[in-house]
């Protein structure tokens, strides 16, 4: 049998149950021989990186033994002697085994070795006539002994639906894939460093909540047994960290993990990773500068680059950033007049027509923002802070002094998706509360995506909190735009998928 049969192992039920009782069979070898196929102890020196640059940098030489541990990816058999690919997580190193020099160790490599397993080699290293670093093995030890196959050891898998569901198999066999979640590590520290060097503490709030709320979501919901009663999943950590701002707390950020009871696709997963940021006296334009530096930090640190490619579009994050007015947006993308925003009859035809969810209770505002997401927010390409949201839908942003129907609020959009979203934060504790009631109103007209009101952030509230400007970023986003990923499944280690 073939040791790599393309993915069919992972799909066809007989030829992965026959080549499982092949290796079960080895194990039972292995363990009569008195051999512990899964020992305690194993020599771990260095990566395979550092052993192939300390070679070529002459650190190592063809007659210094070293050691190397990793799994097994090829084997080449040629009579008395064999190559065979190490690899662990920095790289790839050829091996060589010569039946004189190995003696029975040989024969056991032979047999009993396979694509998967784990094993330790130490040997001398030199290079071969092509010029290739490889291991001259004097000794091998089994690790680790696996069970099931790998994906085809040259393309890796090669079915989109396998890489999700088998992350683990795709890592192996996918350097991009590795590459992608070694840099979103990269882009989650840099983040950190940019807020820490600008005097930001990192805070952790709570992930149950008693009330859903800090953002317009339909939360997942959970039951305590102690305290009997319902919690809730975090839907944004804002109404937690705004109690911290009224606790005194001048400039603070969280990188979190969020939950929203909502639809899976390529730019939704029901958890996700999101950043949110607070200053005390300061407010949305600070907040538009704040975003703005962060996102031309992330690109010079990580990509070299201030302008990126996204999905064969080039796009450019050196500041000063696009800002285009909301309503303006929507009368540039889908031909509407002054007039037809200010016609609610108008307008709740429009959005009737967009086959879209639709309550008589929404005011002017819900009804633009239905036609914003529908229409307008996947034609803007460039990054973009599309500012003044209506109030209505705003319920945690204070109003624009200058048009109080809307709010002092951006979201940015980067090719067709929202990245982020920031407020000067509403204050005001009586006008918060109306606003909790008016979504109240929302929420029984069967909005399940309506904020909740929230007593107890109320009575916070009422005991003074500064001015200051939010931020919100979805940390997956992000890594989509710097990785080039199409989907925020391919940013995500493990992604939700629907069953089997």
């Amino acid at each position: 049998m073939k040791e790599h049969d393309e993915e069919s192992f992972l799909i066809d039920k007989t030829l992965e149950d026959e080549y499982y009782k092949q290796r079960l069979l080895k194990i039972n070898a292995l363990r009569n021989m008195k051999i512990d196929p899964y020992p305690v102890e194993s020599n771990f020196l260095d990566y395979i990186s550092n052993i192939k640059n300390k070679f070529e940098e002459n650190k190592l030489s063809e007659t210094d033994e070293t050691t190397v541990v990793g799994r097994l990816f090829s084997k080449r058999l040629h009579g008395k002697m064999s190559f065979a690919d190490i690899i662990d997580f920095t790289g790839k190193i050829q091996i060589q085994l010569k039946k004189d020099i190995l003696g029975e160790q040989y024969d056991f490599f032979k047999n009993y070795i396979d694509i998967g397993d784990f094993i330790q080699v130490s040997g001398n290293l030199f290079r071969t006539k092509t010029g290739e670093i490889t291991v001259l093995v004097k000794t091998i030890k089994i690790l680790s002994k696996a069970l099931r196959a790998l994906p085809e050891k040259w393309h890796g898998l090669k079915n989109v639906e396998l890489r999700y569901r088998f992350r683990y198999l795709d890592l192996i066999s996918n350097p991009k894939t590795r590459d992608i979640f070694v840099k979103r590590s990269k882009i989650i520290s840099f983040i950190r460093k940019f807020f820490e060097e600008r005097g930001f503490l990192e805070v952790e709030t709570p992930m149950l909540h008693i009330i859903p709320g800090g953002a317009s979501a339909k939360p997942f919901v959970t039951y305590h047994n102690v305290l009997e009663k319902n919690l809730f999943l975090r839907i944004a950590p804002e109404l937690y960290l705004k109690r911290l701002l009224i606790g005194n707390f001048h400039k603070i950020f969280e990188i979190n993990r969020s939950f929203r009871n909502e639809g899976v696709s390529v730019k939704h997963n029901p958890e996700f990773t999101m950043l949110e940021a607070y200053q005390a006296y300061s407010d949305l334009n600070d907040m538009m500068s704040l975003a703005e530096e962060l996102l031309f930090y992330l690109c010079q640190n990580v990509l070299g680059t201030t302008d990126i490619v996204y999905q064969g579009k080039t796009y450019s994050f050196k500041p000063p950033l696009r800002r285009l007015d909301f309503d303006e947006s929507i009368k540039e993308y889908v031909g509407l007049t002054e007039d037809q925003l200010k016609d609610k009859a108008f307008l709740q035809s429009f959005v009737k027509n967009l086959g879209c969810q639709f309550s008589e209770e929404w005011g002017l505002g819900k009804l633009k923002l239905e036609i914003f997401e529908h229409i307008v927010e996947k034609k803007i390409e460039e990054p973009t802070f599309v500012v003044g949201y209506p109030a209505e839908v705003s319920p945690l942003a204070k109003k624009d002094p200058l048009n109080p129907e809307k709010a002092h609020r951006f979201e940015l959009i980067v090719a067709g998706r929202e990245i982020g979203n920031a407020h000067s934060e509403l204050n005001d504790p009586i006008y918060q509360k109306n606003m909790f009631l008016e979504q109240a109103k929302l929420k029984e007209s069967g909005d399940e995506e309506a904020q909740s009101m929230d007593e107890d952030f109320i009575f916070a509230l009422e005991h003074g909190m500064p001015p200051a400007g939010g931020l919100g970023l979805g940390i997956d986003r992000i890594v989509m735009l710097l990785t080039d990923s199409p989907s925020i499944r391919d940013v995500i280690f493990f992604p939700h998928l629907k069953p089997n």
